[in-house]
């Protein structure tokens, strides 16, 4: 399960709530495409911005429109007390997994950050994924950390934010990592912009953002990778350098791919919590374009 694409789609909401309808669809659209997991609740998912109850919604129509496609589901939260009840909310939901990122608003030690994946596993049923997301969280694990955690009951993967650019560099960081943590632990990549060089250095997962959208795209570069046709991984992404572009001018992926989603009608007009907003003006019809060029559907 934590292997191969992890897909992760949006949570359509606006200021009235969820847009369950939109979220099923989303969901479904991803089991058509035979993606290997979804990832419900991430930081494309929003989840920081919903109440328990929401994100227990959330999880549960995940479940009810995956079919038997594994889904994992977000549950960082401030104390640990919120982490556990919402552990509890996606097992009850049918979760196959869960994902955890050490959130904060005083910055975390390490010791703290050892301290809550151990509260959480001390009582979880299904698999933990660590989420390695210091954009967001502002902790940086160390290795160190992560073959600690690694050794806790539960835990089989960990969510790195990135692999360096250059395929021996790259491979060299995941080898690394992989010295100090057991071998049932999976190194899954995000930064979908680096996921085929993390994909051909080593990692067993991609845990994508582009993938909760255009899935067929991502799952291109998974299976080459998969199947050790480095070339192609390769060439599959850099035609997408473009995308990859964007999210860095834009400061991240999640305004590109709400306003992505937006254009192509896949969800509803605005479809991010306030005060988030999607793309707008020349940024907007700049995607537009770019997606017709790409050829994303």
């Amino acid at each position: 399960m934590l292997s191969g694409l992890s897909a992760f789609p949006l949570t359509p909401m606006n200021e009235n709530g969820l847009d369950e309808a939109a979220f099923a669809r989303l969901i479904k659209r991803l089991v058509t495409a035979g993606v290997d997991s979804i990832g419900a609740l991430g930081s494309t998912g929003n989840y920081a911005y919903l109440s328990r109850e929401e994100r227990g919604r959330i999880a549960g129509l995940a479940v009810e429109n995956a079919g038997d496609t594994p889904v994992i589901v977000g549950i960082g939260a401030l104390r640990t007390r919120e982490v556990q009840g919402l552990a509890e909310d996606a097992q009850k939901a049918g979760a196959n997994g869960v994902l955890l990122a050490p959130v904060s608003y005083q910055r975390l030690s390490a010791d703290e950050v050892f301290g809550l994946y151990e509260a959480v596993t001390r009582d979880l049923s299904v698999p933990l994924c660590v989420y390695d997301n210091p954009g967001t969280t502002h902790f940086e694990f160390t290795d160190e950390l992560h073959g600690r955690i690694a050794e806790l009951p539960k835990v089989k993967s960990i969510k790195i934010p990135g692999v360096p650019a250059e395929p021996e560099a790259a491979r060299a960081r995941v080898e690394r990592l992989r010295a100090l943590i057991p071998s049932h632990v999976s190194i899954g990549v995000s930064g979908d912009a680096m996921a085929a060089t993390g994909l051909n250095a080593g990692c067993e997962a991609w845990y994508s953002v582009i993938g909760g959208l255009f899935p067929e795209a991502a799952l291109a570069i998974t299976r080459a990778a998969q199947a050790g046709d480095v070339g192609q991984a390769t060439r599959l992404s850099a035609r997408l350098q473009p995308l990859w572009d964007l999210f860095t001018q834009q400061g991240g992926s999640l305004r590109v791919v709400a306003a992505a989603a937006e254009l192509k009608g896949l969800v509803e007009t605005p479809c991010l919590p306030l005060p988030l907003k999607a793309l707008e003006g020349d940024a907007r019809q700049q995607l537009s374009a770019l997606l017709d060029e790409l050829e994303l559907a």
